[in-house]
């Protein structure tokens, strides 16, 4: 899942509302953060769809509070990978999802999705990639290594574990005093910033996928 290296694409025409349909499988935080700026207009998007692999996912239950389309795919419930994520791609389609965003979602991604959604799947990590990636513990990794800043990223997802192009990134001090909770809440804050105005530069066309970078077009 790669591009030559002098080859360019802008994943999504711009748009006045991109679809979006958003994985997750817990809390839904950053699901919230894009249903309130989306209601809010601060975005030209709208959820249109739901998914998680847990049945328990508190991002359901937001969704459900949104009036959004929402289903649960839990691997349990089919033979293979390849045929849980055909449901899942059938089920986006049926919604018309633009855009696919991985919102806390913990499995990886394999080429059924990636496939079908090529170079428009995004993801929110909580580590300035590529540091620290791969990992469900960036924060705590962040700590161990004595970084003095981290943050989050917004990136495309490819078959390189977060490591497909970086669209923006959000910085933190990591202070003396962190835990690895209070360090999460502080990066949490600002993905909940990052990913919304991530999809909203995807939405107005001003992002391109040049090799393994993106370019962020000017405005108009």
């Amino acid at each position: 899942m790669t591009l030559a290296a002098n080859a360019s694409v802008v994943p999504v025409p711009p748009t006045d509302c991109l679809r979006l349909g958003v994985l997750a499988s817990g809390r839904g935080t950053n699901l919230q953060a894009l249903l309130d700026r989306t209601a809010a207009h601060q975005v030209p998007a709208q959820v249109v769809a739901v998914v998680s692999n847990r049945r328990d996912a508190l991002a359901l239950e937001r969704a459900q509070h949104a009036e959004v389309p929402a289903a649960v795919f839990a691997r349990a419930d089919f033979s293979s990978r390849p045929e849980q994520e055909r449901a899942i791609v059938e089920f986006l389609r049926e919604q018309q999802v633009d855009l696919v965003v991985l919102a806390g979602y913990v499995p990886v991604i394999g080429p059924t999705l990636l496939d079908a959604y090529r170079h428009r799947i995004v993801n929110i990590h909580p580590s300035l990639l590529p540091a620290f990636g791969g990992t469900l513990h960036a924060q705590a990794d962040a700590l161990h290594h004595g970084v003095k800043v981290t943050g989050c990223t917004v990136h495309f997802v490819t078959t390189d574990v977060d490591g497909g192009p970086i669209v923006l990134q959000r910085t933190v001090p990591v202070l003396e005093n962190d835990t690895e909770e209070s360090l999460a809440a502080r990066i949490l804050v600002e993905e909940h910033a990052a990913l919304p105005e991530a999809i909203r530069l995807i939405a107005a066309g001003r992002v391109q996928i040049v090799g393994h970078r993106t370019r962020i077009l000017p405005a108009g």
